[in-house]
């Protein structure tokens, strides 16, 4: 009989076409990957590994065992799913991911009403960029991850995953109080031709979506600095750098010498929970999820409505 944590490890090498790739997915040790994929061999009786280079790649066999392991482990991840529904707990435990703003913003009221109204329910939270979030939800890493795309600049997903709308997240511009436009009521991004930006890390979506924004406008943007978290960029333009686009969720408290200034096309970013459709039935799943889209109910209560 196939060991389903072997099957485990062929399916995570699969995805991530690495020892080290699959090692850091599971949270084990490359060794232990190639230990599990030795014992599967000799279960099967065929090699599945072949040497490519430095690494490995997988066999006709290998190949044709990974695709049924991909499929048993979606049916066992049904399989559990029906089972907790049926007993309709919601217990064990969830793994939940969120780009920073989010697990600032969001997770610390979400996750305390999940656990005062579920204290069988075990929560493991991180912070993770929205491409490596969905990342994890897909090889099973993850059972959660909030997400995020902009107005004008989708987040393709991949078949299989399931989607809650949380919040639409308006977003200014951040400057130093001596800026030029400091005192305006309003501005248009077109405006900011020859200022520094300050923006997140190359090849991050956010950092992709600004320069496709910009660029669409006809500037070629100067980036001058880049950070990860909203509040290192908002220290930097409390120190006089440069400009940043600053979403409400997770802003404040906003750095003295900052100023933000809503923008005349209003500019929003969808925030929004992924999860795999074979887990969509489970109750802690669900509980999860009525908790994210309640927190964030309350903070778009206060978000400005666009004119």
């Amino acid at each position: 009989m196939l060991n389903l944590e072997r099957l485990r490890t062929l399916d995570a090498l699969a995805r991530h076409g690495s020892v080290s790739g699959a090692a850091e997915g599971l949270h084990i040790t490359t060794s232990a990957v190639s230990q599990q994929m030795s014992k599967l061999e000799r279960e099967v009786g065929q090699r599945l590994l072949a040497k490519n280079g430095r690494g490995v790649r997988l066999t006709d066999a290998g190949r044709l065992l990974a695709e049924h392991a991909a499929r048993i482990l979606s049916q066992v991840e049904l399989a559990r799913a029906d089972l907790e529904a049926q007993r309709g707990q919601v217990a064990g435990e969830l793994r939940l991911s969120a780009f920073p703003t989010a697990a600032r913003g969001l997770f610390p009221a979400a996750l305390a009403e999940l656990r005062a109204e579920h204290p069988a329910l075990r929560l493991r939270s991180c912070e993770l960029e929205p491409e490596q979030g969905v990342a994890g939800v897909v090889r099973g890493d993850l059972d959660l991850a909030v997400v995020l795309d902009w107005y004008n600049k989708p987040m393709p997903l991949p078949d299989g995953l399931v989607k809650a709308p949380i919040l639409d997240d308006p977003a200014d511009v951040a400057m130093p109080v001596a800026h030029r436009f400091a005192g305006r009521d309003e501005v248009d991004l077109a405006e900011f031709a020859e200022d520094e930006w300050i923006t997140w890390g190359q090849g991050e979506f956010c950092h992709e979506w600004l320069m496709f924004t910009l660029r669409s406008k006809g500037i070629e943007p100067i980036v001058g600095h880049r950070a990860a978290e909203t509040h290192t960029q908002l220290g930097l333009v409390a120190a006089g750098l440069g400009v940043c686009v600053v979403p409400l969720l997770g802003r404040d408290p906003m750095p003295a010498g900052v100023v933000a200034v809503p923008l005349k096309q209003r500019v929003r970013r969808h925030v929004y929970v992924i999860w795999r459709a074979d887990a969509d039935r489970r109750p802690s799943i669900r509980a999860a999820v009525k908790a994210l889209r309640a927190a964030g109910e309350r903070i778009g209560a206060t978000v400005p409505q666009a004119s």
